[in-house]
């Protein structure tokens, strides 16, 4: 009797042992990609030239700190005060460049390609181009859709799609959308009336939400692949991630990720999915491939909401 439970003993070690491993081996492979939108700099305040140029300095040597590879999208108009280009605003710009982080255009005015005409949208892109082009002697690789809007018809989102590829661009998706602005801009709000109490709840809380996201849009990806995808994250150039994002990062490495370029992201070929989405709205590519199978509205069910309070301190009425 004694062997038999022996023998039932080492049966359960070994069960526990490869669920460990099969565990670590999951977490090893789970990977995402950290872009940010919006620069020089996303804010909902006003901010000087020298403000915004203490904040990118912040954000930009705290991800050097990370050690991440990062995408970043420009919006030229940013650059420029009263319609020409503010040498301050430049060098701010120069900041991520120096800090080896990859520009990509994310068109001139940041115009949604939902509302734009293509001739207009074209026009923004060639636009979008200038200061990255002569800052780095080459044409950015990668573009990003403002608002994430590809264009409410197939003709119209073809068409665009056609002129990127003809400029060498490649469209950056995003798989962890989410609603990060509206904590920035409560943020903003409390870090302009010094109330830190407020500013330390309110980075808190973003990172738990932002845990949820991850949780969700990972849940997302084994339901339509069976699978946990190479992730791309979409956050925004601003003061909330200048003091957050190593928060943010400790937070993501802790759900098992490693951080991967964008270009490493998008071999993954649950990339090559069919993609036929054209409505209004800003979604995540996840929700794009879903949205062409025709999943059903359960499929997109329980997706974490940013909190009420928070959106109204924010001054925001919708996600």
């Amino acid at each position: 009797m004694k062997s038999i439970r022996y023998i039932l003993a080492a049966i359960v070690v070994l069960i526990f042992s490869f669920d460990i491993i099969q565990a670590q081996t999951a977490g090893a492979n789970k990977e995402m990609a950290v872009t940010f939108d919006d620069l020089p700099i996303n804010s909902s305040h006003l901010v000087s030239d020298a403000q915004m140029d203490s904040i990118v300095s912040r954000l930009v040597g705290n991800i050097a700190n990370e050690h991440i590879p990062v995408v970043a999208f420009v919006n030229e108009i940013k650059l420029e005060v009263n319609g020409v280009r503010d040498p301050a605003r430049v060098s701010t710009l120069k900041r991520w460049i120096d800090g080896g982080i990859e520009l990509g255009n994310h068109t001139y005015s940041h115009k949604s390609a939902s509302t734009t005409p293509v001739e207009e949208y074209e026009t923004e892109i060639i636009k979008g181009e200038r200061t990255i082009t002569e800052l780095t002697g080459a044409r950015p690789r990668w573009f990003r859709h403002p608002f994430l809007h590809v264009g409410t018809t197939l003709g119209k989102r073809d068409s665009i799609d056609t002129f990127l590829r003809q400029r060498g661009y490649r469209v950056a998706p995003v798989t962890i959308d989410n609603g990060e602005w509206i904590f920035s801009a409560a943020f903003d709000r409390a870090y302009g009336k010094n109330d830190s109490a407020m500013t330390n709840e309110i980075g808190k809380r973003y990172i738990d939400y932002m845990r949820a996201k991850v949780r969700y849009w990972e849940g997302q990806s084994q339901k339509l692949f069976g699978r946990n995808i190479r992730q791309i994250l979409l956050i925004h150039s601003n003061r909330l991630n200048s003091f957050y994002i190593s928060n943010l990062c400790a937070m993501i490495r802790a759900e098992g990720y490693n951080f991967i370029s964008i270009e490493h992201a998008v071999q993954d070929p649950a990339y090559q999915t069919p993609d036929t989405y054209t409505g209004g709205w800003g979604i995540s590519w996840l929700d794009h491939w879903a949205i062409t199978q025709k999943k059903p509205k359960e499929f997109f069910a329980n997706e974490p909401r940013v909190p009420k309070d928070i959106m109204e301190y924010a001054g925001v009425e919708s996600e």
